[in-house]
């Protein structure tokens, strides 16, 4: 699994919004690369407006990362179902993912500032 998930702090600050709703700014996100596939940013939940969170029934499974949990985005102008993920416990090397969250990049802007 070593090769498998590679996660580092990705330097820099990053801001995530939803339309003009910013969701939060972090200097703490985590890029985790899974494989073959794009490298993904994780923020800490502690960086995030959870109230524009809604935790849904949605739920998936990687036998890399552990199960995953969705939240909708809930901003003025629209709701934006299934738009962010959460692994609560990860397992093996996603570890480092806990307390963190993953945003669809067609549904949200993510910037580096």
């Amino acid at each position: 699994m070593a090769d498998h998930i590679r996660i580092r702090t990705a330097p820099g600050t990053y801001v995530v919004r939803a339309g003009d709703a910013v969701l939060g700014e972090s200097t703490r996100v985590q890029e985790l690369t899974e494989g073959s596939y794009p490298p993904v940013l994780y923020f800490p939940r502690e960086d995030i407006a959870m109230a524009m969170l809604d935790r849904t029934e949605r739920s998936s499974t990687c036998p890399w990362k552990g199960k995953a949990s969705y939240y909708s985005i809930v901003t003025p102008g629209a709701t934006l179902a299934n738009a962010v993920w959460s692994y609560e416990a990860p397992i093996g090397d996603a570890a480092a993912i806990a307390g963190h969250l993953a945003f669809y990049p067609d549904r949200v802007t993510v910037e580096r500032v």
